[in-house]
């Protein structure tokens, strides 16, 4: 109440003033009586409405510091307070500012009204040009949001001169909050990044993801799918569900919305509607690599915030359900991230206890499926400030995040840190333009690493805020293994090319995505199955995936490092294996891998790919456990079914030795059914040799697809 009567008297009385600055009083203008009375009306009218919105300016700013140790460092804390109000401010002020434009409180008002408004757009600046020549100390405020407005603008040196001016001022007043000594000492650090970083820009394309996806309302916080097939993001646009505004905001109230890309290019965005919308506000949380889990915000019991999980089944959404009392509590909890494998999410909360007042917390998966052991994830990380929107990308070892502190250039700056034998790094600022002088917050990384995906208020756009992809320029290492090349995202009239940074090599991560359909071999119907992924030299399931029961997609990420057996499994067929043995530092591929499914019938048979033995030998390596414990559920989920388990081998070697070999290879395999149950009268071993091939024995490749072990049904 203080701050608002001082700025009522400042306002209002007569201080001491330049002498280009003209009040508005009669004697000022002599010979416009009537044009002055009617001027002098709108000045009025404009001061009290535009006290009503900055009263309420304040009171949102006290409500922010009631609730956290340090000044608020960013346009979002303030929520568009008091933005009514401004706009309302404006018609009657601009009448009066057009009969006199040398007064330093109406252009005061102006200015602050625009920076209010829209603190992206530079249609403020002039306005506080004008009133600090007219009176410098129009307000005792002036200087501090002088230099913000310049400082969103990203025009350090003039942020820099308003700033420091007005940390004069505070350094002359006998007694000054420590907040407010933190916060613009902090603005001008935040200046100094920015200047810095400007002059070292990344080399990268920034465009909107145009029309299709973005509106005229505020569109932000989006995910992506790995192979960046599908995006769902928060809308807060007139077809909400409820299509009512929030009093609070004056805005609609948020939906989330989803957009496919078709040929290249962002099909037309469609509210996903219930059971994920509701009449109130729902937000964009998260999304798991495949597209198949959904992370929902919503305030529905009014405790801060909580996070809702919804799984994709055909193509319908599950209802949303509460997350466990390890993730959400009585504070707020928002964004929130899956590891490649399930087993651990990362997500922002304000709890009590923490570094600051949003931290990362991080949760890992019991053997029940259950989120246990809420963690905070540090230091190194977090900081006093807040952190938002974090974002684990599926190589399993870089985290992207917004952070107000590290280092930003104002607001939140997105930083990513690497996770190396269990310590994140420090973190990194992705550098100008990715980052400007505003927030920018909810960056999500695709499995390629050539595009990133984040939200932005940028001139030329559509509206408050846009989607915007940033593909990172540079000269690019060809893929390892590109078999469909379908993820190049779809390009909009560029906003801002960033060309004087000489090329660099794009580094890419050590990931490969696996994807593509699951069906009947004879309908070619999509199935719903259960793909198991294992680390065969630890010999334990890493994780388990479905494919889509209406389309038979599938979509899973593979960090490098490790030999991986893939099992496709579902009700009545027999199962499918693959072997990937990616090593360290393999860089991206992309490998599109349909499989068709046989039925449990005689006749059918399949490869067990996961069946590994010593050189020259037919004794079994450890590698080959998961591969024969799948076969032996398999027995025991059928126990009608008789096998033949069929030995085959290359042309190297006679005859003779091929059979001998691949008959003991295949008899290695009865032998280890037979010791684990199952009956002896079931399996039979059949060594061919080299009489059967499935492909050529004149190149490597072909020799290595003729070394196999296959298992018939013979008998049911």
């Amino acid at each position: 109440m203080k701050k608002i009567l001082l700025f009522v008297l400042l306002i209002t009385g007569i201080t001491s003033v330049a002498q280009v600055n003209k009040p508005f009083e009669k004697e000022n203008f002599p010979d416009q009586k009537d044009a002055f009375k009617e001027a002098k009306k709108n000045y009025e009218e404009g001061k009290s409405i535009f006290l009503s919105g900055y009263k309420i300016y304040l009171s949102e700013l006290d409500f922010f510091l009631s609730s956290h140790e340090y000044m608020p460092v960013s346009r979002h804390d303030y929520n568009h307070a008091g933005e009514a109000a401004f706009r309302a401010a404006l018609k009657p002020l601009e009448a009066a500012n057009a009969f006199n434009p040398d007064n330093a409180d109406v252009n005061w008002m102006i200015a602050f009204c625009k920076f209010a408004i829209n603190s992206q757009s530079d249609a403020s600046l002039k306005y506080f040009e004008k009133a600090s020549q007219l009176n410098p100390n129009v307000f005792p405020e002036f200087s501090y949001y002088a230099g913000w407005a310049y400082h969103l603008q990203a025009k350090w040196d003039d942020a820099l001169k308003y700033y420091n001016l007005y940390l004069t001022s505070l350094k002359t007043q006998s007694k000054v909050p420590a907040y407010k000594l933190e916060d613009i000492n902090k603005k001008i650090a935040e200046c100094n990044t920015g200047k810095e970083l400007m002059s070292k820009p990344k080399r990268v394309r920034i465009n909107n993801l145009g029309d299709g996806v973005n509106s005229s309302f505020p569109d932000y916080s989006a995910f992506i799918t790995t192979d960046e097939s599908m995006v769902v993001f928060t809308s807060r646009r007139n077809n909400s569900t409820g299509q009512k505004l929030d009093p609070l905001s004056g805005g609609y109230y948020e939906d989330l919305y989803l957009s496919n890309k078709v040929d290249k290019k962002w099909g037309s965005a469609q509210n996903l509607g219930a059971p994920i919308n509701t009449p109130g506000h729902d937000a964009t949380a998260g999304l798991s690599n495949d597209g198949t889990t959904l992370y929902i915000y919503e305030n529905q019991k009014g405790d801060g915030g909580d996070l809702y999980e919804s799984v994709l089944k055909g193509t319908a959404w599950k209802i949303p359900e509460h997350m466990n009392k390890n993730i959400n509590t009585k504070a707020h909890e928002s964004t929130i991230s899956e590891s490649f494998d399930n087993k651990v999410v990362y997500f922002i909360s304000d709890r009590d206890k923490g570094i600051g007042a949003r931290d990362i917390y991080y949760c890992t998966k019991d053997a029940k499926d259950n989120w246990v052991n809420p963690t905070n994830i540090g230091t190194t990380i977090n900081t006093k400030y807040d952190e938002e929107g974090v974002f684990m990308h599926p190589d399993g070892i870089t985290m992207y995040f917004s952070s107000q502190g590290h280092g930003s250039m104002g607001g939140y700056d997105i930083f990513k840190s690497t996770l190396t034998d269990g310590k994140w790094s420090e973190p990194e600022n992705l550098g100008w333009p990715i980052n400007g002088p505003d927030d920018d917050v909810f960056f999500v990384v695709a499995g390629n690493g050539r595009r990133g995906y984040y939200s932005s208020a940028r001139e030329g756009g559509y509206g408050d805020k846009d989607i915007y992809s940033i593909t990172f320029l540079g000269d690019d290492k060809p893929f390892l293994l590109s078999n469909e090349d379908n993820l190049i995202a779809s390009v909009t009239a560029p906003v801002k090319t960033i060309q004087p940074a000489p090329p660099v090599e794009l580094q890419q991560p050590s990931l490969t995505i696996l994807k593509g359909t699951i069906t009947d071999e004879i309908t070619k119907q999509p199935l719903e199955a259960t793909i198991e992924l294992n680390d065969l030299d630890k010999n334990e399931l890493i994780a388990t995936f479905k494919s889509n029961s209406a389309t038979g997609k599938y979509l899973v990420t593979l960090p490098d490092g490790h030999n991986y057996g893939i099992a496709v499994t579902a009700p009545g067929y027999l199962f499918h294996s693959e072997n990937f043995n990616i090593p360290k530092t393999n860089g991206f591929q992309e490998i599109i891998k349909d499989v068709e499914l046989k039925k449990v019938a005689v006749g059918n048979k399949i490869i067990l790919k996961n069946i590994f033995f010593d050189f020259d030998k037919s004794t079994l390596r450890p590698q080959s456990i998961n591969e024969l414990q799948r076969l032996m559920k398999f027995m025991n989920d059928n126990p009608t079914v008789k096998i033949e388990i069929g030995g085959h081998t290359d042309s190297y070697g006679s005859d003779e030795y091929n059979i001998r070999l691949s008959q003991s290879r295949c008899e290695s395999v009865v032998k280890y059914l037979i010791e684990h149950g199952i009956a002896k009268d079931r399996l039979k071993a059949h060594g061919y040799g080299e009489k059967v091939p499935i492909d050529t024995n004149e190149t490597p490749e072909g020799r290595q697809m003729n070394r196999r072990t296959e298992f018939e049904i013979i008998g049911n």
